[in-house]
């Protein structure tokens, strides 16, 4: 049962959540409209795995140092252990299954695999989360660039040398794929 109290300043009425009272959320799940229900503290990494099951989202530290829990919101990489399941209400969120929506590994996942990016496994989701966000935002970054973006995440198994070596393998690839689309572009335009 939800009470109201004056909003700070609007005058107007705020709704305010009860203890153990269950809210429903819709947002859009790596491209798919989904909902489920929420207690008002409920972290969004919660959300994600136990009412949504994206168990991609591991969940580490709790306190956004680790970086294991990193997912996009609306396109940007968040700690989803520092995010309320309700603020996350009417926005996109892609997690690392996202990342690979066919059934097939994507270049970055593939790249992790081919360079032994990872051990247990248990920081990947979140590390694979931020470098597909640093990717799209930096394409063709440097090494030193990889490695301050990594350092974000805490992984005690890889020494981060695979997984900077993974990075810039698909940054590289990248950046071959948007050449041969420019050359080919431009030769369609040539050619007319």
């Amino acid at each position: 049962m939800s009470k109201t109290t004056k909003g700070a300043g609007s005058g107007k009425p705020a709704e305010v959540m009860q203890r153990h009272e269950q809210r429903r959320i819709t947002l859009t799940l790596n491209g798919r409209a989904r909902s489920g229900h929420c207690e008002p503290r409920e972290l969004l990494s919660d959300f994600l795995r136990h009412e949504l099951g994206a168990t991609g989202t591991h969940v580490g530290c709790e306190h956004g140092v680790c970086g294991a829990c990193t997912v996009r919101v609306d396109g940007v990489a968040a700690r989803s252990c520092l995010m309320l399941a309700v603020q996350a209400e009417h926005r996109s969120i892609d997690t690392v299954e996202g990342l690979a929506p066919a059934g097939q590994l994507g270049d970055l996942q593939d790249a992790f695999r081919r360079h032994h990016a990872l051990q247990c496994g248990f920081c990947t989701a979140g590390i694979l989360m931020s470098c597909a966000d640093y990717l799209e935002r930096v394409p063709e970054p440097s090494e030193a660039q990889v490695r301050d973006m990594l350092s974000g995440h805490l992984c005690r198994c890889t020494g981060y040398t695979p997984i900077v070596a993974a990075v810039l393998d698909v940054a590289a690839g990248r950046a071959r794929a948007r050449a041969a689309d420019h050359d080919a572009t431009r030769l369609e335009a040539c050619d007319a």
